[in-house]
Order: structure tokens, then sequence, then C-alpha cells
């Protein structure tokens, strides 16, 4: 059973009456949202995402991009997100799906995927989008109703998965489209890729928040991409692709028209 909060901008079915709270009140009893929100230290991750200290070899089964062993799934396309001169996230499109991943730096003692969702959500929610936030495979998730032109020109709505782990000085984030949003079914692969991902965070000082580069493997090549997707699209980064092997992408079904 998923765990699972009221959306955004949702009244209560029933309207309470209004209280004025005493200062007392206010003092002894903090928000239950707020004590959440406390950054407490990683969770446990009994299974996975890893961390490069907890893999004995890391290149097994998995593509290596310098900061990010990527699991290899038969069929598969591998792209990467390109922001200036550096290579920032890489993500694996899978019939009609896609996972995007993305690491970051991040506190020693702290995570940081509690306050990442209220920027994530607030972001949204200010577009006109809708936002729900609910316990499922990989922890807590936003899932997310983004609103899109369609190529026509009228408005539609895409439904997307915003979904992370803290991790030792290290936080991945990912992002599941297409049918893998929509669909539990579609959605375990991409979900098993996320768990399996091994990050390698280096032992350079970094701020946090600081994106862990990520490199091409020695024999892979760059091919531009006409397609965009809508993540790499909403922070203006470029859209490239593996050449050399690699399945052709099949688009499915992502994008909603709103009448």
């Amino acid at each position: 059973m998923f765990g699972r909060r009221r959306k955004r901008n949702e009244e209560p079915a029933e309207a309470a009456e209004a209280v004025e709270p005493t200062e007392a009140t206010a003092e002894e009893a903090p928000d239950e949202e707020e004590v959440r929100r406390v950054r407490l230290e990683p969770a446990p991750r009994p299974d996975g995402p890893w961390d490069s200290s907890e893999v004995t070899d890391p290149s097994e089964g998995r593509v290596d991009l310098g900061g990010l062993f990527v699991p290899g799934v038969q069929g598969m396309e591998l792209r990467v997100e390109v922001a200036g001169d550096a290579i920032v996230a890489a993500t694996v499109v899978l019939k009609d799906s896609a996972v995007q991943l993305q690491a970051f730096a991040a506190p020693k003692r702290e995570g940081i995927w509690g306050e990442v969702r209220e920027e994530i959500a607030s972001g949204i929610t200010q577009q006109g989008g809708v936002i729900e936030e609910i316990e499922g495979p990989l922890g807590w998730e936003l899932r997310a109703r983004v609103p899109v032109q369609l190529p026509d020109g009228k408005r539609g709505m895409q439904v997307v998965r915003f979904v992370g782990v803290d991790g030792p000085r290290w936080f991945l984030r990912g992002v599941i489209s297409g049918q893998g949003a929509v669909q539990p079914q579609a959605a375990g692969v991409l979900e098993q890729i996320f768990r399996d991902a091994v990050v390698v965070r280096g032992e350079g000082p970094m701020a946090p928040r600081d994106p862990i580069v990520l490199k091409l493997p020695q024999d892979a090549q760059m091919v531009p991409d006409g397609v965009k997707q809508e993540q790499a699209a909403a922070d203006g980064a470029q859209v490239s692709r593996f050449a050399g092997g690699l399945d052709k992408l099949r688009r499915g079904p992502e994008i909603s028209e709103v009448r």
C-alpha cells in the first residue's frame, strides 16, 4: 500500500472551525510537516542505489560514465544531457519509457531529498501543474502532471515521477517519464535501473547540490538528437545520445491533451 498525502491546493472535505492558537501552543507543538522535513542522516539503502565503496566491481553489467555507473538493459538506448561543456545527466530509454539519472554532491550527514522535493513541487505548482507526494517502491516520491504544449499548439499535461535517494555525501535523483510514469508494469525495470546504479562521489571538495560530472565511455561517440526530452528542455540542456549498436528510440504516448 502506498502512503499518500493530499495534493497541493486540495481543500479538506470538511472545514473545521478556525481557532486562534496561543503563543505557547505554537511553540510547543511544531507543525508535523516541519518535523518530517528535518534534515536527518541518509536512511539505509539495503537495495541500492549504491556508493562506489559498497560494490566490488561497479563496471560489471553497467556502463561506466565516470561519476555514475548505469545498469545495462537489453534493448535500451542511453542518452546524456549536456550543460555547457559538462555531461550532467544520463537517460535510459526503454521502449515507451525513460528514466533520467542525475547525481549531486550532498552534506556528509544530512539528506537533501526532503527539501528538494519541496522545491520541485513548488516550481511545478507555480506553472499550473498538479503534485501528489506518495511513498512508493523507491521511497517518498512526487507524481506530477506538468503542463506542456502539444505539437499542434494545444495545451496538454505530461505525467512525470520524481524519485530520489540520499547516499553518503551524494544524492541521486531520477525522473521517470512515458509509460513508466503511469503503468506499474512498465515502471519495474526503470525502478530496478535506479536501484542498481552506482554513484562515484570522489574525495574532492564539492559544494552541496553541485552536479557530479559524468563522462563518455571510451568507445562511445556523441550524436546530436533532434528529439528534446521534457526534463532536459526545462533545464536548457542539449540532448545527445550514444551511437554504436544501441537500439533506436520508439516513442510512446507520454503527453495527454487537455480539452
